[in-house]
């Protein structure tokens, strides 16, 4: 059987995108998503994203999000952009699209041409949202974190998903296929653990890299960079209500902290290529 996708990326954070507004989900998506997402061997993807019919009275679309191991995520700043690209240009040109998630239902507004700043609500420090255990109740907000051999400062914030933020002298240099499993599979986090390597550059200027849990290091991840200018806006780093810049391997993010613990996100999508596929 042949399969239609689109294949997309934002800042590099690439994924499978699959209509399935009328057909509803494959029910072989899990072994889909790990078969279709090998590099080298297959289309190559961080994951599948599904493009399916909405759940909320008045919302554009869901999306539902399958990592390279086939696990389900709740949610993915870089990948809502691109679901938002695609229903704009697939019929759907509205400048502003509700798009329903696991996290809840999202706001997309067309900032430009392929440019889309998210409503990616707000986020929580405590224990409980993420979940994280043996660490109280939170907020979980510059503790020590014993990985394998070596003591970490972390900070936890949920954004609808789990994160776990630790400020390094630099970036480049980290060996993230070593480090980001002992934080992804920590006993403190039941549900497994996204993790951000944050350096700053200055107050507004960050580098990032993150290992996201299900499919390792990517290049870009959209939920983790919220969760890194959370984090370092409670640790009083980042100023709130103003914009912070993070350069990720795959491109740059603007993130705002609005009052209430609101977060904006700003970044491209683009599509890569369209193509069928034998499954």
């Amino acid at each position: 059987m042949k399969l239609s996708f689109t294949k997309m990326q934002g800042c590099a954070n690439d994924y499978i995108y699959l209509d399935c507004r009328t057909s509803g989900v494959p029910e072989n998506i899990a072994a889909l998503s790990e078969r279709l997402s090998r590099r080298h061997f297959s289309i190559g993807a961080d994951g599948i994203i599904c493009i399916c019919a909405p759940v909320t009275a008045g919302a554009d679309a869901m999306m539902r999000i399958f990592n390279a191991d086939g696990s389900e995520g709740k949610m993915c700043g870089n990948g809502i952009r691109c679901v938002a690209e695609w229903l704009y240009t697939h019929g759907m040109a509205k400048p502003k699209l509700a798009i329903d998630t696991l996290s809840g239902l999202k706001t997309v507004t067309r900032m430009g041409e392929g440019l889309w700043q998210v409503e990616m609500g707000t986020y929580t420090a405590m224990a409980a949202a993420l979940p994280a255990v043996n660490m109280g109740e939170g907020p979980l907000v510059d503790l020590p974190l014993q990985v394998e051999e070596n003591l970490w400062r972390v900070t936890c914030i949920s954004v609808g998903n789990p994160h776990c933020v630790t400020i390094v002298p630099e970036v480049d240099s980290l060996k993230l296929e070593q480090i980001g499993p002992g934080f992804e599979h920590h006993e403190n986090f039941p549900e497994r653990i996204n993790t951000e390597f944050v350096q700053v550059v200055d107050a507004t200027h960050l580098k990032m890299r993150v290992w996201e849990r299900g499919s390792g290091e990517t290049w870009a991840c959209g939920t983790g960079t919220c969760a890194t200018v959370a984090a370092l806006t409670e640790l009083g780093i980042c100023p709130a209500g103003e914009d912070v810049h993070v350069q990720l391997r795959g491109g740059e993010l603007t993130i705002r902290v609005l009052p209430g613990k609101q977060l904006l996100m700003t970044g491209a999508a683009e599509t890569v290529c369209e193509g069928t596929t034998e499954v």
